[in-house]
């Protein structure tokens, strides 16, 4: 009973007529920020967070949590309509959703991941509001073995997005871990493959790797190939059928779960959940052969999974005072900012301020529905624009994220050679995902068997003393053993037909 009180007072507090206009401003610049290539969502936060210091501290965070999910959905729009990721945690996103949008269908993949937003936001809601503190103690023991295990987990999923050739596949994860080790060594501060040039002494940005691989080489090709024509479809083909919800239901409850247990686990994050789901969602269907062809499930686990993780990450960081993400630390200096010490002791002495900010993530998400899924046509309708006006747009919005990252023309530059490296990967049917994947893992990786190497001083039998990590280990080989033994087994059982 305390608990509901505690929830229906959070809701008084966000529904407030000031609460209810910062959520909205919030989630509209988020959503426009989203849609500018290269931002991102830790940007955006950090960008307009000085705009929200004369604010009292439960409305100034709300609109900043706003422009967080906004940015997300914003992302999503972007990826699917120009194949430009907004953010990294919408990466996956555009694997399936812009094929989608090149047949079409761009209306049925942004209204789809505007639903999956919403309901797997609703999930993870719930999930937050009942068992925070639950989820912020298992979170407690996660440590640097922990997160070993769950990116060799990740990478174990590299072979969801090898494609027609695993070799291949395995191939662009392996380069993709190799360029994440470029710049400055974590353990001895040695300068790495960087040949004397300071520029690469912070590594090669991520967001300029994958403007440049995904939206710059998908201009290069289309050029090549004498450009494509204007979509031209009818309205209904920009609204969502019957087969489209029931193919994508499942995959947003899972993607839902999944996102949300991953938020909540340091290190993981949007990014690592929208992968992980969309593995899952490739594993599931019943319709494998269309992934990375236009599969609207692909679109809608991995929506699910980015906004849930976006509302776990604020477990421990509400519960334990850790950022569960890059966007929740910028988030965890505006709590300090207005004298807030989130942590254990937050939710005692702050109730109003914790329960009317859960409470805004709902109503965020419902706005973001309401905003957002009558506009999918129309958003869509920018895919009718002659390629010779497109294309030009695609790469100006693109080369002004790729500096606006870091406000330095090597950021154009980078992504520009890999807008060359994507644009032959992609006239050779080289997977751009895996590359992404190990890029994303590479560092994180590295990082972390440091940590374990200077916890155990150098033995890594640490691992066989950690329940979570070896659980983590055993299905990172379950998924890479898995097809070898069915393929194994399908043999025997040919052979054994043959003989009969």
């Amino acid at each position: 009973m305390e608990l509901l009180d505690q929830i229906l007072g959070g809701f008084q507090t966000a529904i407030t007529p000031i609460n209810l206009t910062y959520c909205f401003i919030g989630v509209l610049l988020g959503t426009v920020i989203g849609l500018l290539p290269g931002l991102g969502s830790a940007t955006g936060v950090a960008i307009l967070l000085p705009l929200t210091l004369t604010l009292e501290p439960v409305t100034a965070l709300i609109m900043l949590a706003g422009i967080y999910y906004g940015t997300q959905y914003g992302a999503t729009i972007s990826s699917v309509l120009i194949s430009t990721p907004g953010d990294s945690a919408t990466v996956v996103t555009t694997l399936d959703g812009y094929q989608l949008a090149r047949q079409g269908r761009a209306g049925p993949a942004l209204a789809i991941a505007a639903i999956a937003s919403f309901l797997a936001g609703t999930i993870s809601i719930i999930l937050l509001m009942t068992l925070a503190p639950l989820f912020a103690r298992f979170a407690l023991n996660f440590g640097p073995p922990e997160t070993v295990a769950l990116m060799t987990l990740g990478l174990a999923g590299v072979i969801g997005f090898t494609g027609s050739s695993q070799a291949k596949g395995l191939a662009m994860a392996a380069f993709g871990l190799a360029i994440a080790t470029i710049g400055v060594d974590p353990q001895t501060g040695a300068a790495r493959f960087t040949f004397g040039n300071v520029q690469l002494f912070g590594g090669l940005g991520f967001l300029e790797v994958i403007i440049g691989l995904f939206a710059v080489a998908e201009v290069m090709s289309q050029v090549r190939g004498g450009g494509s024509e204007p979509i031209r479809t009818r309205f209904r083909d920009m609204l969502l059928t019957r087969e489209d919800w029931r193919r994508s239901r499942m995959a947003i409850v899972r993607g839902g779960f999944l996102g949300f247990f991953m938020g909540i686990l340091p290190g993981a994050g949007a990014t690592l959940a929208s992968f992980f789901s969309y593995d899952v969602e490739r594993r599931f269907s019943n319709n494998k052969e269309e992934f990375g062809k236009g599969a609207i499930e692909g679109v809608a686990g991995p929506e699910a999974a980015n906004n849930a993780a976006v509302n776990g990450a604020f477990v421990p960081t509400l519960t334990l005072g850790i950022p569960g993400s890059g966007t929740t630390a910028v988030l965890l200096g505006a709590f300090l900012l207005f004298g807030l010490q989130p942590g254990p002791l937050l939710l005692e002495q702050q109730p109003e301020l914790v329960w009317g900010l859960m409470a805004s993530f709902y109503i965020g998400n419902l706005i973001l529905l309401v905003l957002n899924l009558p506009l999918a046509p129309v958003f869509a309708s920018i895919l009718r624009l002659h390629y010779g006006i497109l294309y030009p747009l695609i790469l100006f919005l693109s080369f002004i994220g790729a500096y606006a990252i870091e406000n330095r023309l090597w950021g154009v530059w980078l992504a520009f050679a890999f807008g060359v490296i994507g644009y032959f990967m992609k006239r050779y049917d080289y997977p751009a995902a895996p590359l992404i994947l190990g890029l994303i893992l590479g560092g994180l990786l590295e990082e972390a068997l440091v940590q374990t190497s200077s916890i155990s001083g150098g033995d890594f039998t640490i691992f066989l003393t950690r329940p979570i990590a070896l659980v983590l280990f055993a299905i990172a080989a379950l998924i890479v053993l898995a097809p070898i033994i069915a393929r194994g087994v399908g043999r025997l059982r040919r052979g054994a037909a043959g003989e009969q």
